[in-house]
């Protein structure tokens, strides 16, 4: 997943003595640098600023390993959860004008959780341009999704910053509203185990099976990774501070899996 790491490009370099000696210590600790125009590409936007852009991919667990002046994506997660609420809200407002308040919320609630902001990351590929530690980055292969969530909204908060609103709202609308497989999946109700055991049963498959495979956390803040098993294969896995929502969460991301492809008929 993080093979890419932060290729350097001697053309695509801002003029920025900042960035650049954060670059160049990159260049000497890992071998390679950052690849500004990949980023751009990525993100689709032209940065002004590109320091906002490198905090935004800067995880607290790197910290240690840059200057002093340099400060974690935290504060620009902060600023751009609020943003992504604002545009998600005013997206639903403007789409639907017969939804209630309360239909509203859930909605708005699903299109923002971390698992699909996290998937919205991984799509994205944000990965290969994050500054994180090697145990942090181990934390993100085994299905944790905090990480990716929040370099997401830390992304949107920059761009917002740098470019203002409609910069942000575009930046939305590319890589979340627009996607008709994540728009389907956050209208359906939300029991989404119940939804998943409809499916199968409905079409004479394996009953879902789900699997406790960690817990993390000590006893007051427990966290807990569940896989859902459809014959012998793993459809989904998922987070949560309950087994309950993890296996909501795994029945969730399985249910994503199959509208892009199907089951099998013959999965038993």
């Amino acid at each position: 997943m993080f093979s890419t790491w932060w290729q350097w490009l001697l053309g695509g370099r801002p003029n920025n003595r900042r960035v650049h000696d954060l670059t160049e210590h990159l260049v000497q600790t890992r071998g390679e640098g950052f690849d500004f125009s990949k980023f751009k590409t990525t993100i689709g936007y032209e940065p002004r600023d590109w320091n906002l852009f490198v905090e935004s991919l800067l995880h607290r667990s790197f910290l240690p390993y840059v200057n002093a002046g340099w400060q974690s994506n935290e504060r620009l997660e902060f600023l751009g959860d609020a943003v992504l609420n604002f545009i998600v809200a005013d997206h639903l407002f403007r789409t639907y004008p017969e939804m209630e308040e309360g239909d509203l919320t859930k909605v708005r609630s699903r299109l923002v959780n971390r698992r699909i902001l996290a998937q919205r990351a991984r799509d994205l590929k944000i990965s290969d341009f994050l500054l994180l530690s090697n145990s942090a980055v181990q934390s993100i292969d085994s299905g944790s999704e905090s990480i990716l969530s929040d370099a997401f909204e830390a992304i949107i908060g920059a761009i917002y910053v740098d470019g203002g609103m409609r910069a942000a709202e575009q930046f939305v609308q590319r890589t979340l509203l627009s996607d008709e497989t994540v728009m389907t999946s956050v209208m359906m109700d939300d029991n989404y185990k119940s939804a998943l055991l409809e499916y199968t049963q409905g079409r004479a498959l394996a009953i879902p099976r789900y699997v406790t495979v960690r817990e993390d956390g000590p006893d007051h803040d427990r966290r807990f990774t569940v896989e859902v098993i459809l014959g012998s294969q793993s459809y989904g896995v998922g987070n949560g501070k309950s087994k309950k929502e993890a296996e909501q969460a795994a029945a969730a991301q399985a249910l994503e899996r199959i509208q892009q492809n199907p089951l099998p008929a013959s999965l038993h």
